[in-house]
């Protein structure tokens, strides 16, 4: 499951100049510890630390980047008025077992001069990584693809994203429609309506991204590939009684978490 076509490893990450890669990467890292910096906020911190930017340049960087703070603010994740939004369905709901609801997100990854995309679908009871797909742009056809190959496998009773264009697109609504599945979408702002995703993007970033360091998308490819398979079979989680999202998801009937 956790693959990408084999096109995609040929893809040559998006090329920038090396002073804003430098901030995106900086950027990259101040979010992942404080997800509810804005562009304001972030611009000051990068001017503090002797980065002069102003706030219109970290606006520009954190909307290339798909980066939205946990907080009501200005959407950076522009959606298209002629894409659906739904409502979120998921205030108040327990979460009793796998398969029950899914969701999924877009991260930055820095590539050597420049930067691809990460998308990844996880089950919020399990924590399992369904699959994961990289792509050099921001177009829905990379997230259709690994919903696609999630669905191959099972499906979710909601899928729930935020309200970015790729998840509002009619190509990735189609093929939860067609299955009879509850589209649930993040209050606009609020990336804490989808905190699991939130927490594996911190999760692989930290234990993967930034010790790694990849050159090029192959290498990323290759290297993420091997973490994934850790991180779904032998990473142990302490929200999961330290079980694996492996056992958790395919034995969860046997009452391993009761």
């Amino acid at each position: 499951m956790l693959n990408v076509s084999k096109g995609r490893l040929y893809y040559e990450p998006v090329g920038i100049d090396p002073y804003s890669l430098e901030l995106m990467d900086l950027i990259d890292r101040q979010f992942t510890e404080t997800p509810f910096y804005g562009s304001r906020r972030m611009t000051a911190w990068l001017n503090r630390w002797g980065y002069p930017v102003n706030r219109k340049r970290v606006q520009r960087l954190m909307r290339l980047m798909a980066l939205e703070a946990i907080y009501p603010r200005t959407n950076i994740s522009k959606r298209r008025k002629d894409h659906e939004v739904y409502p979120y369905l998921l205030k108040g709901v327990k979460i009793e077992k796998p398969d029950y609801v899914w969701s999924s997100d877009i991260t930055y990854i820095r590539i050597g001069r420049g930067f691809i995309y990460l998308t990844a679908i996880i089950d919020w009871f399990s924590r399992y990584v369904l699959s994961w797909k990289l792509s050099n742009t921001l177009e829905p056809a990379f997230c259709v693809e690994a919903l696609k190959e999630a669905l191959a496998f099972s499906k979710p009773e909601i899928f729930n994203t935020d309200q970015g264009s790729q998840y509002t697109s009619s190509q990735f609504l189609a093929p939860l429609k067609e299955r009879g599945i509850k589209i649930s979408m993040d209050s606009k702002g609020r990336a804490l309506d989808n905190i699991f995703v939130e927490r594996l993007w911190r999760t692989v970033k930290y234990e993967e991204v930034y010790i790694k360091a990849y050159r090029t998308i192959r290498e990323a490819f290759q290297s993420l590939k091997s973490y994934f398979l850790f991180y779904n079979n032998k990473r142990l989680h302490q929200a999961l009684d330290y079980l694996t999202p492996a056992e958790v998801h395919f034995c969860e009937g046997k009452g391993m978490l009761d």
